[in-house]
This record gives C-alpha cells, structure tokens and sequence, in this order.
C-alpha cells in the first residue's frame, strides 16, 4: 500500500500500518472525554486518523470538478488552486486515493450529452496534465495499480440519465470513453415516474458494459425496479440519511435497507443543505451522525463517502470539512466516538472498491451470454412526445429488445 503523503514516483509499499498501543497510549476509561473539548484527545484523534488514512485511503464517490473548472479558466490544480475547494495538495492532504469526478448535466440543460463530454474532456485533460498524482481507473485492477503506485486512481461519472439522449448506443459510447457510472436521475420519460422497459434495457446494458448505477436523486419506483432487476450492486453516490434530514438526494431507511440488502454502497454527502438538522450551523458531527444512521440502516458493510468537493471557494459548505483536504477531520470526529480502525478502513475505501470489483465481475458473467442491445426506446415504450416517428428497420439480425432477456 502505497502513502499518498510520500512521493508518488517512488513504487515501494509503506508496510504495514503500526498496532494502536505503538500509535497511541493506553486505551481512554469507559467514559472518555469529549474529543472537541478535550484538545489533547482532538489532536491524538486527528494524527491517529492521518495515520490510518495513509493506509486506508479514502475512495470519494462524487467531486464536481469538472464544471467548476469551465469558470476557472486560469487555474493550477498541481501547485494548488485558491480559487477552488479541490487540488491536487488538497487531495492529498485529505488523504485522497481514488475520486469519481462527477459528469452530470444539469437538469434542463439544452445540450446534456455536449455539457457531459465537454466535462469528460476536462477531467481527461486534467489527469493527462497531472501523470505524477492522477491515473485514469477503468477497472478494478487500475484502481489497485494506481493505489500500488501512490496515485489518485480516477473514475468518470457519473454522467446523468438524460445525457443519454433515449439511446443505448451513447451509452456505449460514454464507456468507451472511460465513463464507468450512470446516475437514474428523474427527467427522462424512461426514469418518471418509474423505469420503463426501455428503462430497464438500460439496466441490463449497464451490467453489461460493467457500468455502476446510481440511484441518488432516483424516485422509489426507479430504485426499486433497479434493485429488482440489476445482475450487479448499486451505490449512492452523494447521499445522506432522509430520516435525518429530508432532501431530495438523501436516501429512505426502505433504500438503504435495500442498497445493503443488494451489496450495495451508499456514499454519505458532506455538502450542508443534505445534513442540517434543527437550524443550527452545520458541522462534521452532523456528518458524522448521517454516517452512523447509514450505517445503521443498510449495514457497516454499505457505507461509504462523498465529500461533494469541485466548487468554488465561498460556496456553503460544512464548518469542518470546507475542502478536499479536510478528510482527516471526519474520521478524527469518528475515532471519537469509538469507530475501529477495520471499520474506518471499511467506510473509507473497502466498501466502495469492493462494489466496483462487484460490478465488473458482473460484466464479466453477463458479457458471454448478452450481445449488445440495439433496441429503441420506440421499440419498448412506444412513440416519445416530441420525436418524431422512427422509421421501421429491417435486416438487422442483431437488433434485441426483449425485455424480459436475461
């Protein structure tokens, strides 16, 4: 395991990660001090958690990046950026190995599919420009090459239902370009208000193209056919607790329970509109506390984090975790409270990684016995308001649309 506080040129493992009694002292009486009022408990809490980082990094499900670099034209993400809450420093200072750098167009964006590839493009450039920190992950072996190596492995996506364009062949096309997660957002007739068939033709090509679905933001009749259906798990990308605090992203305790249930991840957002509770301002405990009910609910072996970094300096954001460097805080707030170092380890990077090896076995099982789907929309939902008729198609033996196919 390679730390990403070290050079990254150098290829040789950290080793091990020392036992706690060598670490830290003697374990604290049954009734501990308050880590925040207590300093010396903070500050023992905060280098045992930098410590624990280097060895267990943390995989992030969801950074915007990609979009706050259109209104940075002028940046330097090596040196480090003031401009932004995320740079390569940052990143390493959080403790950073593996990011999924967010593609998603916006809802009601004219041009979804040219807004996603000109953020794809961005990202690509970026780790293209940064080869010492940043390597492109398309598998689970990347992942684990770039961690080996003392890189940030670098997913794409996810990128957004409706940049889809109603068409499986764009979705090819989106993997073929490195995107590896496809979120089921509302705002497509085959996502509102459930997954239609065409829907579900989309699912069946994502487990076989090895694409991770995810279902933030999805409404319960999307989710719930997803998880019926899908051969592979399913994540979260940037998700909190709705029994916390009611959201539009945050997930139902009957979608956590059913993410845990199907081997899923749900990765817990930091941004503070997804975690405030009573009106008071929003800290890393409240994140903390989203944290633990997900783990709760959907189980330890199901949750995960999603800083929601890639914005501008001055945007809202909580009091503790304001950039991509802040990671240690969290899980000094966690060893706090009594977290294990196997369970940080877990929450950090285990349970993610573990899915996206789940989802490429997957791929790998269905890819024999499915060829590639040509059907339309049309074929399976009937005409769409607003296209015009399709012209019937004939001599394509390869053209499937058989929605029950396995």
């Amino acid at each position: 395991m390679a730390d990403l506080q070290d050079d990254p040129q150098s290829t040789s493992a950290v080793g091990e990660l020392e036992a706690p009694t060598s670490a830290v002292p003697a374990a604290p009486p049954a009734a501990p001090p308050d880590p925040v009022s207590d300093p010396d408990a903070g500050d023992d809490c905060l280098d045992r958690a930098r410590s624990l980082l280097a060895a267990h990094p943390v995989a992030d499900g969801h950074n915007t990046l990609a979009k706050a670099l259109a209104q940075a034209p002028w940046h330097d993400l090596e040196i480090g950026e003031s401009s932004l809450d995320t740079d390569i420093p940052r990143l390493r200072a959080g403790g950073v190995g593996a990011q999924f750098w967010a593609l998603n167009a916006e809802p009601g964006c004219p041009d979804p599919a040219g807004a996603t590839l000109e953020r794809l493009d961005r990202i690509r450039s970026l780790i293209a420009s940064c080869p010492a920190w940043l390597r492109l992950a398309l598998s689970a072996g990347d992942l684990a090459d770039a961690r080996n190596c003392g890189r940030i492995a670098s997913f794409l996506g996810p990128v957004a239902a409706h940049a889809l364009g109603n068409s499986l062949g764009t979705l090819r096309a989106y993997h073929l370009l490195g995107v590896r997660a496809l979120a089921l957002t509302p705002g497509t007739p085959w996502t509102e208000p459930g997954l239609s068939r065409f829907g579900l033709e989309v699912v069946r090509e994502s487990n076989r193209l090895g694409i991770l679905l995810d279902l933030s933001g999805a409404t319960a009749a999307t989710w719930r056919r997803t998880l019926d259906s899908s051969k592979a798990p399913a994540l979260l990308s940037r998700s909190a607790a709705a029994s916390l605090t009611q959201h539009p992203l945050n997930a139902s305790d009957d979608l956590l329970a059913a993410i845990g249930e199907q081997g899923g991840v749900c990765l817990v957002s930091f941004a503070p509109d997804q975690i405030e509770g009573t009106g008071a301002a929003v800290s890393v405990r409240e994140v903390a506390d989203h944290i633990e009910r997900v783990r709760e609910v959907a189980g330890a072996a199901h949750v995960g984090l999603s800083g929601t970094y890639g914005l501008s300096t001055g945007a809202p954001r909580t009091s503790g975790l304001e950039d991509a460097s802040c990671y240690p805080t969290l899980i000094a707030e966690l060893l706090g409270r009594g977290w294990t170092e196997a369970e940080v380890a877990a929450l950090t990077w285990e349970n993610l990684t573990r899915v996206v090896r789940d989802v490429e076995f997957a791929a790998r099982a269905t890819a024999p016995r499915r060829a590639a789907s040509n059907a339309t929309i049309e074929d399976l939902d009937g005409p769409v308001e607003g296209r015009p008729e399709p012209r019937p198609r004939t001599g394509d033996p390869d053209r499937t649309g058989d929605p029950d196919r396995a």
